[in-house]
């Protein structure tokens, strides 16, 4: 496990202090969530993907309250 004074001293190697200051490393957390944006649209996990189970889940609960309506 990392220590304070090893992370601190990791974040201070990192460029762009002077000029960006704490938003140096918003390019970093940018790709990060492409990336897993990009896991969840084509990575498959047996036979569905992230999308694939949100839209099922969606139309079972549009489903539900139709059936609730009625």
């Amino acid at each position: 496990m990392f220590t304070r004074a090893q992370v601190r001293r990791i974040l201070q190697r990192v460029p762009g202090k002077q000029r960006l200051g704490i938003y140096r490393f918003l390019p970093f957390f940018f790709v990060l969530g492409g990336t897993m944006e990009w896991i969840m649209i084509k990575v498959r996990v047996g036979q569905e993907t992230f999308y694939d189970v949100y839209r099922r889940k969606a139309s079972e609960r549009q489903y539900q309250r139709r059936l609730e309506d009625e």
